[in-house]
């Protein structure tokens, strides 16, 4: 439905009022087993001591209650519903009723409130212990099984977190740990050109397996947990002036 939709008004025009009524679960389920166009039911509007009194009774086709099992195919839902009225309360209440084609029309004015009740009685009396037991059937029930499973399932979707740890697998798998004083090298290379690298980074420039990597880390670096250069590895002050064996031989030569 589009944001702007016109609303038919000709329920205001025709001042039309409509009643308000809750009904139990079980007989709008009912309701929806009559025929297309056919009558669910009549209601009844009389005098009853100066008071009006208002019921509805079932149509007698809909009483059976059809979607139980067979030990219980002769139950039936209670016909006669009275009403119990409540005024509206000084509420300004509306009736709006939605077409296939998304158009919107007002039906009327709520005039009346009302709550549609079963009679107590004996098939009232079954429904309500059906209903009980239905709702405190478990939604899961164990059952043996008489031989074995033997059939193995694999996942048929790989996720992209598994895919990127394979990868990461082969590689470090591939990954041979080189000599610490040439590994020092490279970590001190790398970080005469930037103060500040993650992980990841370094294990790209080394070529080091991450354990081993990290190992040489701790002694000569400090992780920083927290701050802006969060989850980065830099050099000790000690070691942020460091030359390698080669660049000694240049300088004295």
């Amino acid at each position: 439905m589009s944001d702007k939709t016109e609303v038919n008004l000709t329920g205001v025009q025709q001042s039309k009022g409509v009643w308000l009524v809750k009904v139990p679960k079980y007989l709008s389920q009912q309701w929806e087993k009559a025929q297309e166009k056919g009558e669910v039911g009549r209601i009844t509007i009389g005098k009853k001591q100066g008071k009006t009194e208002v019921r509805f009774s079932l149509n007698e086709e809909l009483t059976a209650l059809g979607t139980v099992g067979e030990k219980d195919a002769s139950l039936q839902v209670p016909k006669d519903h009275p009403f119990t009225m409540h005024t509206v309360g000084g509420q300004t209440m509306a009736v709006f009723s939605q077409s296939d084609a998304d158009e919107i029309s007002l039906e009327g004015m709520v005039v009346h409130r009302a709550e549609c009740s079963p009679v107590v009685n004996d098939n009232y009396m079954k429904l309500k212990k059906l209903q009980i037991r239905e709702s405190t059937k478990p939604q899961r029930l164990s059952q043996q099984l008489e031989r074995a499973v033997t059939t193995v399932f694999k996942p048929v979707a790989n996720h992209d977190f598994n895919v990127e740890h394979e990868k990461k697998k082969k590689s470090e798998g591939k990954m041979v740990r080189a000599e610490r004083q040439v590994v020092l090298d490279m970590l001190f290379s790398a970080f005469e050109k930037h103060q500040y690298y993650n992980i990841k980074d370094l294990v790209d420039i080394t070529k080091q397996p991450v354990t081993y990597l990290k190992e040489i880390m701790r002694e000569i670096g400090t992780y920083n947990s927290k701050g802006v250069h969060k989850s980065t590895w830099e050099l000790k002050p000690e070691y942020r002036h460091y030359q390698s064996a080669e660049e000694e031989e240049m300088q004295t030569a």
